[in-house]
């Protein structure tokens, strides 16, 4: 599946999230796309929305945040008006983004924003965990044709199969369903990456993460069971605060992420039982047998006299009931590996 042209079958697509991580300053928001670019990242994400497309101002027990979050006591509106990326950014953002050669999209959270985003041609879209239950929308995201990479966090079983059902009902069947811990930060113990997996199996689609733990290990491990698309928060430098601050990642942190990431891939490889001149030259220090007292011709093969030892120069191990017991055709010193010929 490409993404823009990037193909994710061949190379995992990390995505820098740089969300509410700009402080309402688009020099700081581009100056965080660059560092995301020299971190290595080959994605920068963005979200469409504003406090008004994505809740309404109201101060009730409803919309006041108490959920053991890092942002309880705000209203969803507050928060929401603090984290948002001014659409007037976008463009020159994206732009900006393209210049530096990152693949530069973003998250809708209304049908409006999906037809703004379609203004600057975005290349893909990302439905984020909380509106995988939103089915309209997402069947409006996925009419678009383009790759829909769907956030899982805090869907049920079901429920992820509305949202992929949905994307096939309007005939796109390029879905990337990212596994998900909606906790900010998230606690290691519940990655449960091998849901991952099963996301795979169940769907028959590409899959990856969508990670807010502290540190690199779950991304790293992602990787190893079958991640193609890798996603973080990324911020500047963690000074500027902000909403998302105390879960991204800085500069330092997230190369650090994709150099670990790129070497799980390398180490992967593919199966491969072929032995390289290397490997056949390492086979040197493997066992095989050898005469290890002086015989003379006729004496008989004992375990005594013979022993599975390194290196291999001699017959295998695996020849060794069928030498005991046979009489040497010549005189054989100590030290010799012993070959068929030396058996009569």
């Amino acid at each position: 599946m490409l993404i823009d042209r990037f193909d994710i079958s061949k190379k995992v697509l990390i995505i820098a999230e740089m969300s509410a991580n700009h402080g309402h300053d688009i020099k700081i928001a581009k100056e965080t796309i660059k560092a995301a670019k020299e971190a290595g990242a080959d994605a920068i994400k963005l979200q469409t929305y504003t406090a008004d497309t994505i809740t309404i101002d109201c101060d009730n027990e409803y919309f006041r945040l108490d959920q053991g979050t890092i942002w309880d006591g705000k209203t969803l509106y507050d928060l929401y008006k603090e984290a948002y990326t001014p659409w007037e950014w976008h463009e020159e953002l994206m732009n900006y983004s393209h210049e530096l050669g990152l693949i530069c999209f973003s998250s809708p959270f209304d049908i409006s924003a999906v037809n703004f985003l379609e203004n600057l041609n975005v290349p893909a879209y990302k439905v984020a965990s909380f509106e995988i239950t939103d089915i309209p929308l997402i069947e409006y995201i996925a009419s678009k044709g383009k790759p829909i990479i769907i956030s899982t966090g805090i869907a049920t079983l079901g429920e992820i199969d509305d949202a992929v059902q949905a994307c096939k009902r309007v005939g796109n069947d390029k879905i990337i369903l990212l596994k998900c811990t909606s906790a900010y930060p998230a606690m290691i113990e519940d990655a449960n990456l091998l849901t991952m997996k099963n996301l795979k199996e169940t769907f028959n689609v590409e899959v990856g993460l969508s990670d807010h733990t502290l540190g690199i290990t779950v991304p790293i491990v992602s990787v190893a069971l079958g991640a193609r698309v890798i996603e973080k928060h990324f911020i500047l430098d963690k000074s500027i605060g902000g909403p998302d601050a105390s879960f991204s990642l800085d500069k330092q942190e997230f190369k650090l992420l994709v150099d670990s990431v790129r070497d799980a891939e390398r180490s992967l490889g593919s199966v491969d039982y072929k032995l390289t001149e290397k490997k056949e030259k390492s086979r040197e220090f493997s066992r095989s047998l050898f005469v290890v007292k002086d015989i003379k011709a006729g004496d008989y093969f004992t375990e005594d006299n013979v022993k599975s030892i390194r290196p291999g120069y001699g017959l295998k191990p695996r020849h060794i009931r069928s030498v005991i017991g046979q009489k040497a055709r010549q005189d054989i010193s100590k030290g010799t590996p012993l070959s068929w010929e030396s058996i009569e």
